[in-house]
């Protein structure tokens, strides 16, 4: 019996002491993983601000639609104390004039406060383009794509399909051109004019503002203006970029003709949705590492997040 209850207080102990480890080991994993956050969402504390002198790096890819996440982002660099430059990094084929507008607007409002340069690493067309003269120096590599000045509106014509498969769609309209173009019938020339004056208009709006950002007379803008794209080295004479280069040399600029003090790390800030997202799914992995598999669903599952995007509308977008 004696032998029984002392082996029973020794299990009891070893018990205590494998939680305490797991306790210790999940503490330290939260101070590990949280220490990688900090380097991915660029050497900052939530709440607290930033911790180290840096550039930022805001990178602009893939479709533009308007994000709430995005304009979050530019918002916390442009708070942040320790962010003495900002390098917007540009590889788009561009997006919706809204979300377009929406991003020029907030790096606008970003470089009235800090030092900003564009560098285009790769494709910065049709609403990109917005995205890049919203800085004031655009540095592009030889080889990458920019331009594509112009808008779009395009719906699909069904009538000749339904016309043959023997379906006809009816329709009650308060007026003529409510819900034009409709894509079940053949477009009416007076909703096609209509159509033409919201394209022509959006088009005025974004010669404007290649116009006003790149000081361009309308002889140099009726040039660029026809919707093709250029070369890095085309568009340096037309007055698009101003320079060619890596990000090395946007960040020259920056040092050069801003101020910015030399040798300063650039480091890459992401919205916070993506941030969080990396950092609950690591603190989920090292639970299941601890043989903790339900602590490991519950912190995943903080780190779910949806991002809304504005879709619909006009399109300044590049479609090769």
């Amino acid at each position: 019996m004696a032998a029984d209850a002392e082996l029973l207080i020794d299990r009891r102990r070893l018990r205590r002491k494998l939680s305490v480890w797991r306790v210790v080991g999940i503490g330290s994993l939260v101070v590990a993983v949280g220490a990688v956050g900090l380097r991915l969402r660029g050497g900052e504390v939530a709440g607290f601000g930033a911790i180290k002198p840096q550039i930022a790096r805001i990178s602009v890819g893939g479709f533009i639609a308007g994000s709430e996440e995005t304009t979050k982002l530019i918002a916390r660099v442009r708070e942040s104390s320790a962010v003495q430059g900002v390098v917007v990094s540009i590889s788009s084929p561009g997006g919706t004039t809204t979300g377009s507008e929406e991003l020029h607007r907030n790096l606008r409002a970003l470089a009235e406060k800090k030092p900003m340069v564009a560098f285009v690493d790769g494709t910065a067309a049709s609403g990109a383009y917005i995205a890049a003269i919203a800085a004031d120096h655009i540095v592009a590599r030889e080889t990458a794509l920019v331009g594509s000045i112009g808008v779009l509106f395009q719906y699909p014509d069904l009538s000749g399909l339904l016309d043959k498969v023997g379906v006809k769609v009816e329709s009650i309209k308060s007026a003529p051109l409510k819900a034009e173009p409709s894509g079940f019938t053949p477009t009416s020339p007076e909703a096609r004019a209509a159509l033409a004056a919201v394209v022509g208009d959006t088009y005025g709006w974004f010669k404007g503002l290649v116009s006003d950002r790149r000081k361009m007379s309308d002889k140099e803008l009726a040039v660029v203006a026809d919707g093709r794209v250029f070369s890095g080295r085309q568009s340096v004479p037309l007055k698009l970029v101003d320079a060619l280069g890596g990000e090395r040399d946007a960040v020259a600029w920056l040092e050069n003709s801003r101020g910015v003090a030399k040798g300063l790390p650039v480091t890459d800030w992401k919205p916070k949705g993506k941030s969080d997202f990396q950092l609950w799914s690591a603190l989920g992995t090292g639970a299941d590492l601890l043989g903790l598999p339900g602590a490991a669903m519950q912190l995943r599952a903080v780190g779910t997040e949806t991002t809304d995007l504005a879709q619909g509308g006009l399109l300044a977008l590049w479609r090769p």
